[in-house]
């Protein structure tokens, strides 16, 4: 087992429903732990950037304009095999296809508004948390 860091965001539409902490209390059940965490606001520029990646898939623009929509949450993730253990703990992105007790199974409204983010592989999850964090930031 490797010990890793992955980026986690809790996006607008969980912050807008005020439930931050049942998602963090659930990553926290699952042996992540949080050793960096802010709440922001994305520009239309950060987000564009942050998506690139997708930016000639279909869902591009609904994607800037749901992560633009109203305040997230930034968190580095910290634990045994981290972006793996996060990508579990999300569940599949359409919440009706979704394990009981995973985040988007318990949390997200819609394939759309799936409340969370999570790298998908370490190198993402290093590139991602350099988007967001100076080593400075995390503590663990």
């Amino acid at each position: 087992m490797a010990f890793e860091r992955t980026l986690s965001i809790i996006k607008p539409d969980a912050t807008k429903r005020n439930i931050t902490g049942k998602i963090n209390a659930i990553l926290e059940a699952a042996g992540l732990r949080i050793v960096a965490q802010k709440r922001v606001q994305l520009s239309k520029q950060q987000a564009e950037k942050f998506y690139e990646v997708h930016k000639s898939r279909p869902f591009y623009q609904e994607l800037v304009d749901t992560m633009t929509s109203g305040p997230v949450v930034v968190q580095v993730l910290e634990g045994e095999n981290a972006v793996l253990k996060n990508r579990e703990v999300m569940g599949a992105t359409n919440p009706a296809e979704a394990a009981p007790g995973t985040i988007r199974k318990e949390c997200a409204l819609s394939i759309g508004e799936n409340s969370v983010h999570g790298s998908d592989s370490l190198e993402n999850a290093k590139i991602e948390v350099s988007f967001f964090f100076s080593d400075e930031e995390i503590v663990g």
